[in-house]
């Protein structure tokens, strides 16, 4: 019998049972990754992070969705990750920012780490920006959404976006519109194939206030319906409006999300020079995983 520690954690969350959960598994060594998809399928949560000692960094993270496909980047699968380790005393003293290195797929990306108020905060830089398939007929793109297409703005165009996963980023005329928004999978995954994107990231701004969007996220390629709280595509989208000069001065963006689910969720960015993404959370479960 092989036992690990495990634990679930509200990440992006001020308060027990909000922002995204995450299951975690600690010292994860020997798990193969048939074991890693079924232990994902049995948490049953949007993402599941298996934690590993890592020779190129601090700890290695690999994370899984329900449905068992592998997913990369900085978001909450890997801030949550940070929590855990952090509430658990692994981090030493957290009473001042301590940078650690990540290591996720091919990059190792630095995070720095604090307490603050009884919570672990985590601000970790994602990968430079990269950019895909511009869509510039938005209509199958709108009917996949069931909506209008007047509902659906051109400026910043619908566009894939990448500082670690690939997102497309879609701009709506308004909250209404996003909350309006009843995807169908079967619509929508040609769209996403078609463009190269994993995800749609569906966006807007109340009239003049650039530094918080509304966001919802929708991922049919990994099995993933909708997500509450999704930093793989809040760090592309403020480092793509900031491709646009559509940021202020600051360079900072908040993007709330996940509240039509109930799980309200703040997600907030900054370009230093690439996006960072932070927040916090909190362990709202731990145990033993016996396999």
């Amino acid at each position: 019998m092989n036992n690990y520690t495990c634990a679930l954690v509200d990440v992006f969350a001020e308060s027990p049972l909000q922002g995204n959960p995450l299951a975690v598994v600690d010292a994860a060594n020997g798990l193969a990754d048939e074991a890693m998809r079924r232990l994902a399928a049995e948490f049953n949560q949007a993402e599941t992070t298996f934690i590993f000692p890592s020779d190129r960094a601090t700890r290695k993270l690999r994370s899984f969705t329900a449905a068992g496909s592998e997913v990369f980047g900085a978001g909450h699968n890997a801030l949550g990750a940070w929590i855990w380790l952090g509430s658990s005393g692994q981090l030493g003293e957290l009473d001042q920012p301590v940078i650690f290195q990540q290591e996720i797929g091919d990059h190792v990306l630095p995070i720095r780490v604090w307490q603050q108020d009884g919570r672990i905060h985590g601000a970790m830089r994602q990968a430079a920006l990269t950019l895909g398939r511009r869509i510039d007929d938005l209509s199958a793109l709108a009917v996949a959404l069931d909506l209008g297409a007047a509902d659906l703005l051109q400026h910043p165009g619908a566009r894939v976006a990448d500082t670690g996963a690939s997102h497309l980023m879609v701009r709506a005329l308004s909250r209404d519109v996003v909350d309006a928004a009843r995807p169908d999978a079967r619509a929508l995954l040609p769209c996403l194939r078609d463009s190269g994107a994993e995800g749609c990231y569906l966006y807007a701004f109340d009239e003049g206030a650039l530094e918080v969007a509304y966001a919802r996220f929708f991922n049919p390629t990994v099995g993933l319906w909708e997500d509450a709280a999704t930093g793989t595509a809040a760090g592309p989208l403020c480092a793509y409006l900031d491709h646009h000069g559509m940021l202020s001065v600051r360079k900072l963006l908040a993007v709330e999300q996940g509240r039509l689910m109930g799980r309200p969720s703040i997600l907030r960015v900054r370009m230093a020079p690439d996006a960072e993404l932070s927040g916090s959370g909190v362990v709202v479960m731990q145990g033993q995983l016996s396999l």
